[in-house]
């Protein structure tokens, strides 16, 4: 039976992927909503019929006490044992079966549906957006966004058909019969209503930016909080403990603000709402009694009008926290859009067709991009490397290096210019081809935590295991690997690494990047300090390797230590995101410019600190 329920809905059906999806909040709602349009129907009828029930069964037992007042005891079943029987068979059969269908297709087939199906195109959409744009934010807050919205919205859903759709069809139900009970008897109960309605609204007013501030105070606390322990290392090797500690106190106390103005606004609404209640009291009892007296009104009317009412004091409250916590929690939803709900700016043209590269040329035409901030970057870089030609690239930090990487593997579009790929401009095609046509290790090669099995066939899913080992032997490591152990007890290939590689040295990390690009094998390979973290023993046999793999390929290589691209077939300079110098090692050092002399200011292979400087 449960499992009917909870597979009535796919989360992961196929969907319409948009670029830029709602921006508002109930649009929001609504399009993550249109695959369970049909229950939430069903639950909202259900809830009301909930609700009609419960208020008929309060006043049915005033009906019961009426028969007792009236009857007399020897004829009694006589006279109404079928009715007595009926209603018992409804609240024993029936009134079960409607709240069980009820609660099934609230909680088992639309809460666990609906968090998991926001949760999954939430991820995915965030996936979709550029380097960039991860390069703006905290990873930390990224990922709490991404969590806290599903749970969020879930609850809102739940309040919508669990709280407000009952209480509202509750407390219609209340009127009508205490108005045909006694219509006078409605007067106090709408009175009641009026205030209790004005207090809903002042709260709401309140309690939804108190519930956004709270949701972003927290999100700011998980950024900083994840943002130390992703560089734990930097914390402790410049023994800044008592300094992080501060940082994260400060957004920590921010939240503790935040949270202690929401609580006001709770304390002053559970405070006029039990000077409500005490009203409502009074006034529909206290009319019925006086009814009574005058008698206009059977003891029955009586005893239904307390029990509603008293039914209603404990509603009263149920039902604005339900309402408070709707907003609260839409509060959070709407924090959580800050992240979800931006629209993706790098995207693939309209029916962009994959790339080819069948020789890998690269010509980069009149390159220019500053970031947005009109200097840095490029400036209209001109350049041709042809097929297989293996082309070196120094230059001061910050000549535009890193920026001419990142545009040839479009993780920004070019603010002016163009990169062409064998004749195919990158911007027209997927970025998906355009990134599996290139192998590229860097100087720092983060790892996924997962087994190194995982990490190595990252470069080539459907790489057999033979294929696999024999990257990992070109790249010197398969030995080192065969010695792995992680703390569970996984040996070798099935050990697993810790977030970003931490468990293993810089040397360990490079060799298992460079076997996963290896494995690869793309057509375009692109090395930025590739041998940086490795010593001089073991780079002399990765450089080996390296020159195995760049065979065939057309090949780009960042460095600082000039010795490992001596031997390319040509080197540029670039300098301020122009190319000032264009040619190979012995033609640069006669031309005695800028290459010449980094080569002259060398220490240790590396260029001079002072040069950087400059």
């Amino acid at each position: 039976m449960f499992r009917f329920f909870e597979n009535l809905i796919d989360p992961f059906q196929s969907y319409a992927e948009t670029d830029i999806p709602p921006r508002k909040l109930w649009p929001f709602l609504l399009d993550y909503s249109k695959p369970f349009k049909k229950l939430m129907i069903l639950a909202a009828l259900l809830s009301v019929v909930v609700a009609a029930i419960e208020v008929g069964l309060i006043f049915y037992m005033g009906r019961v006490v009426d028969i007792l007042s009236n009857a007399n005891r020897d004829t009694l079943l006589t006279d109404y044992g079928t009715e007595l029987l009926f209603i018992a068979a409804f609240i024993v059969l029936i009134r079960p079966a409607v709240q069980m269908l009820d609660v099934l297709i609230l909680n088992n087939s639309i809460l666990p549906n609906f968090g998991t199906l926001i949760r999954w195109r939430a991820h995915r959409h965030v996936l979709r957006q550029s380097v960039g744009w991860f390069e703006n934010d905290f990873a930390g807050r990224i990922s709490n966004r991404i969590m806290q919205t599903p749970p969020a919205a879930g609850e809102a859903i739940f309040q919508i058909f669990d709280a407000l759709t009952f209480a509202l069809a509750y407390l219609v139900g209340a009127a009508v019969l205490l108005s045909d009970a006694d219509l006078r008897l409605a007067i106090p109960l709408l009175i009641w209503f009026t205030l209790y309605a004005a207090l809903v609204v002042w709260t709401v007013r309140r309690v939804g930016p108190a519930s956004k501030a709270s949701s972003d105070a927290r999100s700011e606390v998980t950024g900083r909080v994840v943002d130390a322990y992703t560089n734990i290392h930097s914390v402790k090797l410049f023994a800044h403990h008592d300094r992080e500690l501060s940082y994260a106190k400060e957004a920590i106390e921010g939240t503790r603000t935040t949270f202690m103005r929401e609580m006001r606004i709770y304390t002053i609404m559970d405070i006029a709402l039990t000077i409500l209640n005490g009203f409502l009291i009074v006034g529909v009892v206290g009319w019925a009694v006086a009814l009574w007296i005058g008698g206009t009104a059977s003891i029955g009317v009586v005893a239904a009008a307390t029990a509603l009412t008293l039914r209603l004091n404990g509603m009263s409250g149920w039902i604005m926290w339900a309402v408070s916590n709707f907003f609260q929690n839409l509060g959070v939803v709407a924090e959580g859009m800050e992240t979800i709900a931006q629209p993706v700016t790098l995207i693939d043209a309209k029916s962009a067709p994959a790339l080819s590269v069948p020789n890998g040329e690269i010509r980069i035409e009149d390159l220019s991009h500053h970031y947005g901030q009109g200097s840095g970057g490029l400036d209209g870089i001109t350049l041709n490397i042809a097929p297989g030609e293996k082309v070196g690239l120094v230059g001061r930090s910050g000549a535009g290096k890193s920026t001419l990487v990142k545009l040839l593997l479009r993780f920004y579009d070019a603010e002016g210019g163009r990169i062409l790929i064998d004749g195919q401009d990158i911007s027209h095609v997927t970025q998906d081809s355009l990134r599996r046509a290139i192998g590229m290790v860097q100087q720092d090669s983060s790892l996924l935590h997962r087994s190194i099995r995982d990490n190595i066939l990252y470069g080539n899913p459907g790489a057999t295991d033979e294929q696999m080992i024999d990257a990992a032997k070109r790249a010197e490591a398969h030995d080192f690997i065969l010695d792995l152990a992680d703390n569970e007890g996984r040996p070798a290939y099935d050990a697993k690494v810790g977030e970003r590689g931490v468990k293993l040295s810089g040397g360990q990390r490079q060799r298992i990047a460079l076997a996963r690009v290896i494995l690869k094998d793309a057509p375009i390979l692109i090395l930025d300090e590739a041998t940086s973290a490795l010593d001089s023993e073991v780079e002399a046999s990765i450089q080996r390797t390296l020159q195995t793999m760049m065979e065939g390929k057309t090949v780009l290589a960042i460095a600082h230590r000039l010795s490992t691209i001596a031997h390319m077939d040509r080197i540029l300079v670039l300098d301020d995101g122009r190319i000032v110098e264009d040619g190979t090692h012995d033609a640069l050092l006669e031309e005695s410019g800028l290459y010449a002399s980094f080569w002259k200011r060398q220490s240790g292979g590396f260029l001079a600190l002072n040069e950087a400087a400059e």
